[in-house]
């Protein structure tokens, strides 16, 4: 039976979320097929009971009388289908079969209760073969040759995905820091327009922040001693005030396409009591961190005594150098779907822009520091690990500002206890996942 195979297919795929918890049950809540002749291609939406709570996934159902060499890494297992048994394997990585996808969008289609969209006013060509890039989590991404980058999510959450959302609107307004999309598909749940997948333009040529910011940390490790992060090779800081730039356009452009509101003081005192509950919950969790509590509420009582409205916009929500990518003209913003983990509400909450200038400065000390981690000169690289990881902080700040970016006055207050908020959180995610990573984030209690 499809249903068996799939409960025990499920827990092992890298995307499942309820790994270390058994499953009670896999149900198929909707069957659509896409393709009728061998092979069959059908869109399933599956709901996972795992105790009291239930997860809809989806996956893309290939079926094959015989089944390629090229496809036994992603088979499911022999099932009966249409009256015979046939095998049964995940389709995302059949490119025989996903290029039903861009002729879907290219054409409107609408198959009960599946609906493909093109975007208004671009052309889709169907002709591209696909392949699954394999760094995801969360998500499957199918590149279709050089051109398109669609994105499969695979946990489901009734209504509008943030990146479908918002990569359209920045798209309309002209935004030059988002990659164009081309497409989607939608499905209805629990009565709500349902985002099953995304396609983008795939930036071919673009390198990724990330790697970029940890080639200049290495040149920098590899220079001889006295040579200073600006003079050593690979010098970041100008890339980091490029990006400063774009992500305060970024900012500037969702408060023209989204709503905009405040939070008045004593909503503000409210966030400085939800950090610090997050707080004692790390410290119970990671001892380690009750030395550095002070340096915490230190800055949340500062921010509890901002007297003024705080701006709240549409904001990325989960803000790194993972995030964006350098092309031959600007930095362009990825996955702006928000943290997966979150209920959908919250992820579309409006919010400090701070918030995302925040995630990134985190991100650039990790750059800088977990290269040290079980390095055997760490006590010696520790000093350049800060001058480059202040260097690129300050060029990143400096290009957010020129930008029309605020991180003056009560703005530097509610960045500062930000930033410590989410060392905080990284605390705890570093103790549970890589404890030789563990100083990076307990460093951020002595830059204050």
């Amino acid at each position: 039976m499809l249903t068996e195979l799939l409960t025990g297919w499920i827990a092992n795929q890298r995307w499942f979320a309820g790994k270390g918890r058994p499953i009670d049950g896999v149900s198929i809540e909707s069957s659509t097929q896409l393709a009728a002749d061998d092979p069959i291609l059908a869109l399933l939406i599956l709901a996972v009971r795992q105790g009291e709570t239930t997860t809809r996934y989806q996956l893309l159902l290939g079926l094959r009388d015989e089944l390629p060499d090229r496809l036994r890494h992603v088979h499911i297992g022999r099932t009966e289908w249409g009256g015979r048994e046939r095998h049964a394997y995940d389709a995302a990585h059949d490119a025989e079969l996903t290029g039903r996808l861009l002729a879907g969008m290219d054409v409107d289609l609408g198959i009960d209760p599946l609906a493909f969209h093109r975007v208004p006013g671009v052309d889709i060509d169907t002709a591209p073969r696909s392949l699954v890039m394999t760094a995801e989590q969360s998500n499957t991404s199918i590149v279709y040759g050089d051109k398109y980058i669609l994105k499969l999510f695979r946990a489901l959450v009734p209504g509008v995905n943030p990146e479908l959302e918002i990569v359209t609107a920045l798209a309309k307004a002209g935004s030059t820091h988002v990659a164009r999309p081309y497409g989607w598909v939608e499905t209805p749940l629990d009565g709500e327009p349902t985002t099953l997948a995304i396609m983008q333009e795939f930036l071919s040529n673009a390198s990724e922040g990330w790697q970029m910011a940890l080639t200049s940390v290495r040149d920098l490790y590899a220079s001889p001693r006295g040579i200073s992060a600006a003079d050593a090779g690979g010098d970041f800081a100008a890339e980091a005030r490029r990006l400063g730039n774009a992500t305060a356009q970024v900012h500037r452009d969702l408060a023209r396409c989204f709503p905009t509101a405040v939070i008045e003081p004593v909503e503000v005192k409210r966030m400085t009591e939800r950090f610090r509950r997050r707080l004692d919950r790390a410290i119970v969790e990671v001892p380690a961190l009750e030395e550095h509590a002070g340096v915490a509420h230190a800055a949340y009582d500062r921010l509890a005594d901002v007297d003024r409205p705080v701006a709240v916009q549409r904001v990325h929500g989960d803000y790194h150098l993972g995030q964006v990518m350098r092309t031959a003209s600007d930095w362009v913003v990825l996955d702006f779907e928000g943290e997966p983990g979150q209920p959908l509400a919250e992820r579309r909450a409006l919010d400090s822009p701070l918030r995302d200038v925040a995630g990134m400065l985190r991100s650039i000390e990790y750059a800088a520091r977990h290269l040290l981690a079980d390095h055997p000169d760490a006590a010696a690289l520790a000093e350049r690990a800060q001058e480059w990881a202040a260097r690129n902080r300050a060029a990143f700040l400096t290009g957010y500002t020129e930008a029309g970016g605020s991180v003056n006055g009560a703005d530097a207050v509610l960045l500062h206890a930000l930033k410590l908020s989410k060392a905080v959180y990284e605390v705890v995610y570093e103790a549970r996942n890589r404890p030789s990573w563990l100083p990076i984030p307990l460093a951020a209690f002595h830059e204050h």
